[in-house]
């Protein structure tokens, strides 16, 4: 196993929650006021639409109403326009790297590194900003030379050490919507009870608030952006695993929950290295499986410690995001040894939002469906971030995907092997879901 951190006892997070779309008349970012956009690829949408789309300090759950209907190359575009605001909303922590994505601010990571090379590295102005070994792979944070921009710093450190294995500090996005810690909010098992034998499932999302669908259940939360810190988005994927309240159900309702906060409730967190830590801590819990819905770009580092994982039997589960077809592939869904997760609707066609597999595993419902607000109540949810804690749980259940795969039911579209807990889906008026 990955050696992971010692657990530590979780603690009270604030925060505020912007639950559903339209989220009113808020300034549009500069890049949708000012820039013609693909030949006005987004005119379908209205301004509030647009700005709820494009802007990540907005905690989404899910696609809004308008922006499924886009596209791809409109949905593609918003990509690009919600990233580029999500730099512009963080430049503390976030710098543009190649082609543009989000990278953390001043930081290089190398991989297993030599000590020749990392000395090599100091002489070309690099500081060791942190060193961890995390069981087969030890990552080491080099601080760049100041205001060197991240491409600028590739080069010197490669020119320096060559052979180095390093990558930028990719930042990640909930496959679902964006981040906005919830002020005020609860975390989840602040006092958690004592982890009885049963199925073991954990999840690498933002923090989870207490819920009455959550009370009572077996959960203990770790940060690794800081202190957790309550979500509407880890919210609302830990209710689709183990909530209980009325006529609400997770998938897999009793199971002990392990949430590895990635964020602290910044939307400018969600590293490359912090999920490699997280996945680390997880990976020590012996889970039967571990729930992903974040996305990004592939990294070096994340795909080395996915590779020790599935190579040692730990079955993850990750969402392929919603940005369309035309969009890149996310990883870490596209990564050998990752189940990759779509979603459908009601009616159990694939989302059309839903993003380009390099292999396509299962789909789950993930429209037309409640989930868990933080503090009381529900709302409806739309996204492959909400497939995937259902796919984890049935494969937390069945035991590996040669078994899952005997369940699945037909769908329409691009869904796989087939759609998983199919009728898991709880309908958003049966718990009155906004």
């Amino acid at each position: 196993m990955l050696a992971g951190a010692a657990l530590a006892a979780s603690t009270a997070g604030g925060a505020q929650l912007l639950p559903s779309l339209p989220i009113g008349n808020l300034p549009l970012p500069s890049t949708v006021q000012n820039v013609p956009l693909a030949g006005n690829l987004l005119s379908p949408l209205s301004p509030a639409q647009r700005s709820a789309a494009t802007m990540p300090s907005l905690d989404r759950l899910g696609v809004g109403q308008g922006i499924s209907d886009l596209g791809q190359a409109s949905l593609a575009e918003l990509r690009k326009i919600r990233l580029g605001e999500l730099i512009r909303s963080n430049p503390a922590q976030l710098d543009a790297g190649p082609d543009g994505l989000p990278v953390r601010r001043g930081v290089l990571l190398a991989i297993n590194p030599a000590d020749a090379q990392l000395r090599a590295a100091a002489v070309a102005g690099f500081r060791v900003e942190a060193r961890e070994d995390l069981g087969g792979i030890v990552s080491v944070t080099l601080r760049a030379p100041a205001r060197m921009s991240p491409k600028a710093a590739m080069r010197r450190l490669m020119q320096a050490a060559p052979g180095l294995a390093a990558d930028y500090d990719h930042v990640y996005e909930p496959a679902g919507g964006a981040l906005l810690p919830v002020m005020g909010a609860v975390l989840a098992g602040a006092n958690p009870p004592p982890m009885p034998a049963g199925r073991t499932i954990v999840m690498i999302d933002g923090g989870v608030a207490a819920h009455p669908s959550l009370a009572g259940a077996k959960i203990v939360q770790h940060g690794f952006a800081g202190a957790a810190k309550a979500t509407g988005h880890g919210t609302a994927v830990a209710s689709l695993l183990i909530g209980r309240d009325g006529a609400f159900r997770g998938a897999a309702d009793g199971a002990r929950l392990y949430v590895a906060d990635v964020y602290g409730g910044s939307a400018g967190a969600g590293s490359a290295s912090a999920i490699v830590r997280a996945l680390a801590w997880g990976a020590s819990k012996q889970p039967d499986a571990i729930s992903i819905s974040l996305v990004g770009p592939s990294n070096l580092l994340l795909q080395r410690a996915v590779a020790i994982l599935a190579g040692r039997g730990i079955r993850l589960v990750a969402a392929v995001g919603n940005d369309g077809p035309a969009a890149p592939i996310q990883y870490p869904a596209a990564y050998p040894g990752v189940i990759a997760v779509t979603a459908v609707d009601a009616r159990d066609r694939a989302l059309p939002e839903a993003g380009r597999a390099a292999r396509l595993d299962f789909a789950a419902p993930g429209a037309d469906m409640a989930a868990a607000l933080p503090g009381r109540g529900y709302a409806k949810v739309r996204g492959t971030s909400f497939a995937t804690p259902l796919v984890a749980a049935r494969l937390a259940a069945k035991g590996s995907p040669q078994a899952l795969g005997v369940e699945v039911a037909r769908g329409n579209g691009k869904v796989g092997r087939g759609i998983v807990c199919r009728t898991c889906r709880t309908d958003p008026k049966a718990v009155g879901a906004k």
